[in-house]
């Protein structure tokens, strides 16, 4: 499969009060091609084709095992591909050792060094680079004040919240200007709050530098919140990839439209190109003989509906969630299907209400028989 990037890249604001700002460029072109990965007899990547424009943020989404730490890992050279090639800006990088490729990483875990301050734990890779004390010094100052914590740049790691330590892990992964930035789950070990900020600042930061990067990540709703495009992998294999708009609407198979946000699976019919379900029909998305069908609808085109509209249901649970409702039923026909409504429409355990869907496109697939 293979992907051009033709979204992310964009014109960035300069700015002279921060060397990194200043000095920052419109990223880097990262491609994959044709990358296979193999543990002894196990393929776990099969043959990925991902092109990243300059300055895009690009997600790699997931579950577990799926490929998408490996592709990271390929990208950052810790692991070595069995095939294929990775580039950097048109130049082959893929036989070039971690610590030249130019790219910044950041991990679940903080890893900072417990014994250095704060602005020698930032400052730590430029040394290593041989830059004198005061420039490196002043750069970690500065990549400090970037994600908010030069205030704190005599403290010692362990005197640090953990979404404080995060942060000073991504100023050390900035501060020597990388081509490329990989992040690794980077916020799947702090708490709900937290996450959400860091993960707003992630993108505030990024769109700033203009630093093509690459996230990865299981959480859906992260990948939603801060991405360009989003690549939806799955055994080894990038499913879809697109924007967030166009995999929430446009999902291409079934479990792409299962993985990306909440959807409900219910029974319909399918006819030349359409589905019905509870005397409503509506177009599919993809491609489906006719006959009968499992249909994936989102909550918020499921509605309720008044006697003798749609079909009868009880309702199971709900949910208060501010401004709307989430309500699970189960309908006459045995599906379980979740709905979004106004949060004044509040429904008991155990109350009788009919429901229908909304006519718009949806993602059908042949329904599985049981052996």
């Amino acid at each position: 499969m293979t992907i051009d990037a033709t979204a992310g890249a964009r014109a960035l604001p300069r700015t002279a009060d921060n060397h990194l700002l200043a000095a920052a460029g419109d990223g880097t072109r990262v491609a994959l091609r044709g990358i296979v990965k193999d543990y002894g007899a196990t393929r776990v990547l099969h043959g990925v084709d991902l092109d990243i424009a300059p300055g895009e943020f690009v997600s790699l989404l997931g579950p577990s095992g799926c490929g998408k730490t490996t592709a990271l890992r390929v990208i950052s050279g810790l692991e070595e591909a069995t095939a294929g090639t990775v580039s950097f800006g048109g130049t082959d990088v893929s036989r070039t050792p971690t610590n030249k490729r130019d790219i910044g990483m950041v991990f679940q875990a903080y890893s900072l060094f417990p014994h250095l301050r704060v602005l020698d734990n930032v400052a730590f890779g430029l040394r290593r680079r041989r830059v004198d004390a005061r420039t490196s010094r002043r750069r970690a100052g500065e990549a400090l004040e970037l994600v908010g914590l030069d205030h704190l740049a005599n403290r010692y790691p362990h005197q640090l919240s953990g979404g404080q330590q995060q942060r000073v892990a991504l100023a050390r992964a900035l501060v020597t200007e990388p081509r490329v930035l990989l992040l690794d789950e980077p916020l799947s070990a702090l708490d709900a709050k937290v996450r959400v900020q860091l993960r707003d600042e992630i993108r505030r930061i990024q769109l700033r530098l203009g630093t093509t990067t690459v996230f990865v990540t299981h959480d859906q709703e992260e990948a939603l919140a801060v991405s360009d495009r989003i690549a939806v992998m799955d055994a080894g294999r990038i499913e879809q990839i697109g924007t967030p708009e166009e995999l929430y609407l446009r999902p291409a198979t079934p479990r792409v439209a299962a993985f990306i946000g909440l959807s409900s699976s219910v029974p319909g019919v399918a006819s030349g190109g359409a589905v019905t379900v509870w005397g409503t029909t509506m177009p599919a998305q993809t491609t489906v003989p006719d006959g009968e069908v499992d249909v994936l609808l989102r909550p918020e085109h499921v509605r309720l509906v008044g006697a003798g509209l749609g079909i009868g249901a009880v309702v199971e649970e709900s949910t208060f969630l501010g401004s709307i409702r989430r309500s699970l039923v189960r309908t006459d026909d045995g599906a379980l299907v979740r709905l979004q409504h106004p949060a004044a429409e509040r429904l008991e355990f155990g109350k009788r209400v009919r429901i229908a869907v909304t006519p718009v496109p949806v993602v059908a697939s042949t329904r599985a028989t049981s052996p």
